[in-house]
């Protein structure tokens, strides 16, 4: 597996995680009133890992010219609940076959 797609595997599982994680502080604050603080600092940390995983999706669209749907997904996939891990199988799969290995 490329070194490129390796770094997005990585970064897509921390930003979905991250993700989930900021849900969960969303759903308690606005349905029980409680973890405002907590909400604000786990959004704030998962906007600059979604910056860090752009990088790595930019990293591989240059370097494995995937097609411009798979960017489209790959860069929703960190906004979107649960996608994430859907589309780094998928992208995993697909662009690891049919991509040399010292890129």
């Amino acid at each position: 597996m490329p070194p490129c797609l390796r770094r997005y595997q990585i970064m897509s599982f921390v930003v979905g995680t991250m993700l989930l994680i900021f849900c969960a502080f969303i759903v308690l604050r606005h349905g029980f009133g409680v973890g405002a603080t907590a909400e604000m600092i786990i959004a704030q940390v998962h906007g600059i890992l979604y910056m860090i995983y752009l990088v790595t999706v930019v990293d591989v669209a240059v370097k494995l010219r995937p097609s411009v749907g798979r960017v489209a997904g790959m860069i929703a996939s960190g906004f979107v609940p649960f996608m994430a891990f859907f589309v780094e199988h998928s992208t995993i799969k697909k662009l690891a076959a049919t991509a040399p290995s010292s890129t």
